[in-house]
């Protein structure tokens, strides 16, 4: 394969400074080529990232996920390792820096420090892309790729940021089923899949081109295959061999070049008709897989059926937007017992079904209500108004006073607070404090950490009333394990508190991650949010009830409780494993064969 490295090099620059002596010149030259990539891969792969970026909410445009690691994996097609590296991190600085825009709300540097973190695992994907488009049958392996790099990225530092994985832009399509069969890994796997497939196609397409266009004149030919190439065009010259790997000779290929002996070529208006046999095989193998994976998908069923149960949602809203709304800690607890016994007079008036459970979000609380009298009696007796179970979202302090629990409390109308959940995956640098003593010293933003949240070791499943729910508070909603334990429940419960990030990007990503996970459990989803969005969703993923921001809202409906397990949750985190170890092992297959390859030559 060395004739897929060496077009990349830039000349080797002379004994002082650049190709004609002056010193920098090399660098000037590198510049205006666009470096070892070339301007035409590097702008398609900054293109790709902004493509991916407009699938997610709340744009939504979800087609362009497909077009995005298309032009990713054309950009990518055939280059060293070392430049396929560097335009991922472009791809994914693209990509990472518009999808958590809502973290400007914290602060802009924060934003951008995360986005580059975020981008660096494209780093990875980049060089292993770059690598198996070598090896036959690549699509697959690209794809697997993507699996790869989201499991490292929802892990590693800290329990991981698994934010905008690709599974999340496909929660109301065709691709949304194979959640239920392996989860969001197999969603992202049938996403990039999909993506590499179209990215197939247009790299024999574009090598037919090249093909086609070289008919005429042999030492045109000769000349061209002497130019170094830059952008797509590279991309399918860079290979002797065709997309699926099989060597191919010139007049081979389709009935092409060696029947028309060059004349059809020197015609007008005849150049078409060797390119569209030239790329015929590989353009109908792409679209038979394409459509036999949107097909699996829609053949997958989503049931719904399940024991009804009426449920109710309290949006009780906040002061005021931005970081500072938990100063008023009274204000936001008043706001949840006011929709509460709002609730309460419209099942008397008749107006509503009785509710046979209520859901409160994160932080409806911050007052300890275990060590503020005044708290616990408010809520208990809201509660008891209400005359059901309520699940109240309550920050408290640990048994040695040194850390803050976020919970989720179900308290009884008749016996009070009695099981909780305590979140178990706070977020780092935000609930919890990673080298407190260095960087409280650096940053005094930290200070607004006083002190640590506790990580939780309970059980998230809880009876709640007729029901058993398994509660999830606020990102943990993005961790396969944990709503995968919680959905051993028959319903599933994302408390959350969305107040500091609203009117931005992160709430109705948040929410669209609550409708994959509905499809991917079986189970109804209450969301329950301080300021918004709100919203119960059908085991299916349809939206049976969704609030504004920074509204208060009451939702109550009647939703089936189930108990049935999905392929999901029985396979757990094999298929995600499995696709990662098939990722690893194509790159390193692909790397050894490269480098026998180059030493051959």
């Amino acid at each position: 394969m060395a004739q897929e490295i060496l077009p990349e090099r830039p000349p080797a620059a002379v004994p002082g400074g650049g190709p004609a002596g002056r010193p920098g010149g090399s660098r000037r030259a590198g510049l205006r080529r666009g470096g070892r990539a070339g301007w035409p891969r590097t702008l398609l792969a900054l293109a790709a990232g902004a493509a991916m970026w407009l699938a997610f909410p709340p744009a939504d445009l979800t087609p362009l996920i497909f077009v995005g690691v298309a032009m990713l994996t054309v950009a990518l097609h055939g280059l060293p390792a070392r430049t396929g590296a560097w335009l991922g991190f472009l791809s994914g600085v693209a990509f990472f820096v518009p999808v958590l825009e809502g973290l400007v709300k914290i602060g802009p540097d924060a934003w951008m420090l995360l986005a580059v973190v975020q981008a660096l695992y494209f780093v990875p994907l980049g060089a292993g892309t770059a690598l198996v488009t070598r090896l036959p049958a690549w699509p697959v392996w690209a794809a697997a790729l993507w699996v790869a790099e989201e499991l490292v990225r929802g892990r590693v530092p800290f329990g991981g940021f698994p934010w905008a994985r690709l599974a999340f832009s496909q929660t109301a399509t065709p691709l949304t089923p194979y959640a239920s069969v392996g989860g969001a890994p197999l969603v992202t796997f049938v996403t990039a899949l999909i993506g590499a497939l179209l990215a197939y196609g247009a790299v024999a397409v574009l090598r037919a081109r090249r093909r086609t266009a070289a008919l005429p004149a042999a030492p045109q030919d000769s000349r061209d295959s002497q130019r170094p190439r830059d952008g797509a065009d590279a991309a399918a010259q860079s290979e002797g061999e065709t997309t699926d790997g099989e060597t191919t000779e010139s007049g081979t290929d389709g009935g092409g070049p060696a029947k028309s002996g060059g004349r059809a070529a020197d015609r007008p208006g005849s150049t078409p008709v060797p390119l569209l046999r030239a790329s015929a095989r590989p353009l109908a193998l792409v679209l038979a897989a394409v459509a036999a994976l949107i097909g699996g998908g829609l053949l997958i069923p989503k049931p719904t059926a399940g024991r009804p149960v009426t449920v109710a949602v309290i949006q009780g809203n906040v002061p005021r937007l931005g970081m500072d709304f938990n100063s008023q800690r009274k204000a936001v607890l008043d706001n949840h017992l006011r929709r509460t016994r709002e609730l309460a007079a419209q099942v008397r008036a008749g107006q509503v079904a009785r509710p046979e459970l209520v859901v409160w979000p994160e932080n409806a609380s911050d007052l300890d209500p275990y060590a503020e009298p005044e708290a616990y009696n408010a809520i208990d007796a809201a509660v008891k108004e209400i005359g059901v179970p309520v699940l109240v979202g309550a920050l408290t302090d640990t048994p040695d006073g040194r850390k803050v629990e976020n919970r989720g409390i179900v308290w009884d109308p008749a016996s009070g607070p009695g099981d909780y959940y305590v979140k178990r995956h706070p977020v780092p640098f935000g609930e919890y404090l990673p080298f407190r003593d260095i960087l409280t010293r650096l940053i005094t933003r930290f200070e607004r950490i006083p002190r640590d949240f506790a990580h939780g070791t309970r059980s998230p499943v809880m009876r709640l009333g007729p029901a058993t729910i398994g509660d999830v508070i606020c990102f943990e909603v993005a961790y396969d394990g944990e709503v995968r334990d919680a959905a051993r429940g028959e319903l599933l419960v994302v408390q959350t508190n969305n107040a500091t990030y609203g009117r931005t990007s992160l709430p109705p990503q948040q929410i669209a991650m609550s409708r994959l996970r509905a499809v991917e459990h079986g189970r109804t989803i209450l969301v329950a949010a301080t300021s918004g969005i709100s919203a119960i969703v059908a085991p299916d993923g349809r939206m049976i009830d969704r609030s504004g921001e920074f509204v208060p809202d009451i939702q109550v409906a009647s939703v089936p409780a189930r108990t049935a397990r999905t392929l999901a949750d029985r396979a757990g985190a094999v298929p995600e494993w499995a696709l990662a170890a098939l990722a690893v092992g194509a790159a390193g297959w692909a790397a050894w064969f490269t480098g026998r390859k180059n030493e051959g030559n």
